[in-house]
């Protein structure tokens, strides 16, 4: 007698159409020519999954199951629908870039059982992590302050270890983008490890904590700016990006290893910050309109002098958008790009791949542009290449590392530059640095002792005499309010100075001169030089005598030697 097994008949039964339902994905993939895919035997990324709601991927039928930095592997029962067309115009209106499978409901549901494994918390079970924009935006509204950092990374450190990460990184986040931080710094010391922001290029303490806590944040961090995370005995740098009312901040991370553990800085770049116009930079107005006449010329040579945080690349950025216009062709070479500019072509250095300033410029130059920007010039290659083209009819832009614009010319001649012709490609050199702005909320007056008026004194005596600022010598700082942090200060601009090329540097230049020499030849040119620039900001309370010694050296006598003559300055005419 022949036993009926029911069980095993419904089992056969349900395998027959499961089977059906996987040859009818794979017959419409081909028909629709999308890549099937089997989700049954495929480990789930849940830092993909959580890309996409579940509720909208199970009504959509679709899910994410694969992320390799911004490319996410997505798959669908129905890719030809409106709703799952929607879902894949979200994911690449916030960035990312998918690319579709087809698969069975079946897999689907493979996929639908892991929204399971990480509910509504931040990390996920691999360990790695995804900064919501939503929560971070929720952070960026209860942070106001310092202080209010300070409480919210408290009362984080009080949760489970499971969630604790996660939430801590959000708020260090929201906190440094509230606050408009350049860089967030997590270091470690013997026995805890301290966080603290750069505001205005001072570095602010916010928080101590315990080294466990530290060891998981440097541990997410690795995972989310793709670094290895085996790796502690050498530097690594990576990123990742937050996107912030509708504004996309990359972050770049940086790990050094230290004494006691790795130093983290987290550079963050904010599309915001760079889109300064030149008139709101804080140039001296005669230097302002020295530069608007030298960037309109159709070529030349200007070079930005100063060291790494100095606003270089602020000003470069707001000269190519002063000349930007859909009639020209621009170029950058830069080390990395650091902001995308619309309608500029922008070229990022690859050294590893042999993709130098000096190839890349070579290259930039078949492209028939009409402006160039070099990122920085740093090799005897680079600056030959970048004067050549400069004498060639194109206007390039540049940074070098040197102490003053004057440093600009024995710089480039040491690199190989020939005297003869350095004259003819450049038009101006610039040095600069930042100050920050006294807080108008908590501005009083400063007493100075009789030394700081005498050298104050001393450095408005020997100003060109159209710049000679009149009445009381007097300096003003900030007291500290709820508005700037309890600092005094609120924002920053530039103290500059300038150096034009006319006939006296380019009979000086030729002799490879001195940085004082050019100095010299440079004085009857009645353009400030950044002691003169920085102490006219004193005493019109634009900032304070202590931040303006923080970045300008006053006492340096280089070109503050007394007038030999006691006719005025003659000053540039455009």
């Amino acid at each position: 007698m022949i036993e009926f097994d029911e069980d095993k008949q419904n089992k056969k039964i349900h395998d027959l159409y499961t089977q059906e339902e996987e040859d009818l994905a794979q017959l419409l993939g081909s028909r629709y020519n999308i890549p099937y895919i089997d989700l049954t035997g495929i480990p789930i990324n849940t830092d993909a999954l959580r890309l996409i709601n579940e509720q909208e991927s199970r009504a959509n039928k679709i899910a994410c199951f694969g992320i390799v930095g911004k490319k996410v592997q997505v798959a669908a029962a129905t890719p030809q629908k409106d709703e799952t067309k929607n879902s894949l115009q979200v994911l690449k209106d916030r960035g990312y870039i998918p690319e579709l499978f087809i698969c069975s409901s079946k897999s689907l549901e493979k996929a639908w059982i892991m929204y399971k494994e990480i509910s509504f918390a931040f990390e996920t079970k691999a360990g790695s992590l995804d900064i919501s924009s939503d929560e971070v935006e929720n952070f960026v509204k209860q942070v106001h302050s310092i202080e209010d950092i300070s409480k919210l990374i408290t009362e984080a450190l009080g949760l489970k270890k499971t969630y604790r990460t996660s939430k801590l990184l959000a708020i260090i986040m929201a906190g440094a983008i509230s606050n408009k931080a350049s860089d967030i710094h997590i270091e470690a010391e013997e026995t805890f490890a301290k966080i603290r922001y750069r505001l205005d290029g001072v570095l602010i303490d916010i928080l101590q904590f315990d080294k466990d806590t530290y060891n998981s944040l440097l541990s997410r961090l690795k995972l989310l700016s793709n670094l290895k995370l085996n790796i502690k005995d050498s530097a690594q740098d990576g990123r990742f990006s937050v996107k912030i009312y509708n504004t996309d901040m990359e972050i770049r991370t940086s790990t050094l290893p230290g004494a006691y553990g790795e130093s983290v800085v987290m550079r963050i770049l904010n599309p915001n910050s760079i889109s300064v116009p030149m008139e709101d930079l804080g140039f001296p107005p005669k230097l302002l309109k020295l530069l608007e006449h030298e960037i309109t010329r159709p070529n030349g040579m200007i070079l930005i002098t100063g060291p790494t945080g100095s606003g270089k690349t602020t000003s470069l950025y707001a000269f190519l958008k002063k000349v930007h216009t859909s009639e020209i062709k621009i170029i950058t070479i830069e080390d990395p790009i650091e902001y995308h500019l619309p309608g500029v072509v922008q070229t990022q250095v690859e050294t590893k791949q042999g993709y130098t300033f000096a190839s890349g410029l070579r290259a930039a130059l078949r492209q028939d542009p009409d402006v160039i920007m070099v990122g920085e010039i740093r090799d005897g290659e680079t600056a030959e290449i970048a004067i050549n083209a400069s004498l060639t009819g194109h206007l390039v832009f540049s940074t070098l590392h040197t102490n003053d614009a004057a440093g600009a010319f024995p710089r480039l001649i040491d690199l190989g530059a020939n005297s003869r012709v350095l004259s003819s490609a450049l038009s101006l050199t610039m040095a600069q640095r930042l100050v920050r702005k006294i807080c108008p909320d908590c501005k009083k007056e400063f007493p100075l002792t009789d030394e700081k008026k005498k050298l104050l004194q001393r450095i408005v005596n020997v100003m060109p005499a159209d710049e000679k600022p009149t009445g009381e010598i007097k300096a003003y700082t900030g007291e500290g309010c709820d508005k700037c942090n309890k600092t005094g200060f609120r924002g920053r601009l530039g103290v500059y100075e300038a150096i034009t090329i006319d006939k006296n540097i380019e009979d000086v230049v030729e002799s490879s001169p001195s940085e004082r020499e050019i100095w010299k030849a440079a004085r009857p040119q009645g353009i400030l030089t950044m002691a003169e620039d920085g102490v006219k900001k004193v005493l019109t309370g634009v900032t304070s005598l202590d931040e303006l010694e923080r970045v300008v050296d006053l006492e340096a006598d280089l070109y503050y030697s007394e007038p030999e003559s006691t006719e005025p300055v003659q000053a540039i005419n455009l």
